[in-house]
């Protein structure tokens, strides 16, 4: 045995990060559905519903930029309530309770803003998160590799 250890290829950690965070968010987000107080509740809700989409877009692009995440993130989540002027997400909504919970069913203008906190806050997470992860990189290339046995 040489003595030094193999970690994981960077995509495998960063998926894993990426899943975890999102197991998180959903169960962020079923929490404060559970809190009596309406107002909080839905737009807590709003806000983890775009950190959601992030955590899935590094899920699928693991080396994705944390704004461009941010952004992919923040334009379906607007979509998607833009979507509900149609009546179509409404209509899906009234067949599947699962349907209900992804598209929503009736356009709130204020959601919008709420998005724009979720993507900021999963743009700050996940920029700090790289910026540390680069550290460490960067640190591992100054160590001697035969001292770590």
């Amino acid at each position: 045995m040489s003595g030094t250890v193999r970690r994981p290829h960077p995509a495998i950690r960063t998926r894993g990060a990426a899943a975890a965070s999102a197991v998180l968010t959903v169960a962020a987000a079923l929490a404060v559905r559970a809190v009596p107080d309406g107002e909080f509740g839905k737009y807590a809700g709003d806000a983890l519903y775009t950190v959601l989409i992030h955590a899935l877009v590094v899920l699928t692009a693991p080396r994705v930029r944390a704004p461009l995440a941010a952004g992919v993130a923040l334009v379906f989540s607007c979509a998607v309530e833009f979507a509900q002027l149609t009546g179509v997400p409404a209509a899906l909504s009234d067949r599947s309770g699962i349907f209900r919970l992804v598209l929503g069913s009736t356009f709130n203008a204020p959601d919008l803003l709420w998005y724009g906190v979720g993507a900021a806050l999963s743009w700050a997470v996940h920029g700090w998160a790289a910026r540390r992860a680069a550290g460490r990189f960067v640190q591992s290339l100054g160590r001697d590799p035969a001292s770590d046995s």
